[in-house]
């Protein structure tokens, strides 16, 4: 079973999944992805803090709870991701710095340094 099946019992079908195969169903129940794709509606938050705060409870009883205490409806959304800068990743090429020191050297760099460090940084040529 995918994360999807498990997140479209839980939203909309409301069918038991962990009838059909206990112990694969239980292996494969991804609790933490669970709690962190649930936490992004306004309507099941609450349940998903209460589920980090009881991240003890069984799989089946976690799986359970959503099941039952949700309300049916189509819930979708996108991973929250951190955007990735043009001009970080020209801060690592340049000084050779990693993540860390490439964001610290970013807040102190002004606009006209950035604008210096493409002008050095560029190889030239025709761009396809």
């Amino acid at each position: 079973m995918k994360l999807g099946d498990f997140l479209t019992s839980i939203n909309y079908s409301k069918e038991d999944l962990f009838l059909e195969d206990v112990e694969y169903a239980e292996k494969s129940y991804p609790s933490f992805v669970v709690n962190r794709c649930l936490s992004y509606f306004p309507d099941t938050i609450i349940h998903a803090n209460e589920m980090n705060r009881l991240n003890g409870l069984d799989t089946k009883m976690q799986y359970d709870y959503y099941r039952l205490a949700l309300r049916k409806r189509k819930r979708f959304s996108k991973w929250l991701k951190e955007e990735k800068q043009d001009d970080l990743e020209l801060i690592k090429k340049c000084y050779n710095y990693s993540n860390q020191k490439a964001k610290e050297a970013l807040r102190v760099l002004s606009d006209s340094d950035l604008s210096d460090i493409r002008e050095y940084m560029s190889e030239g040529g025709v761009k396809k």
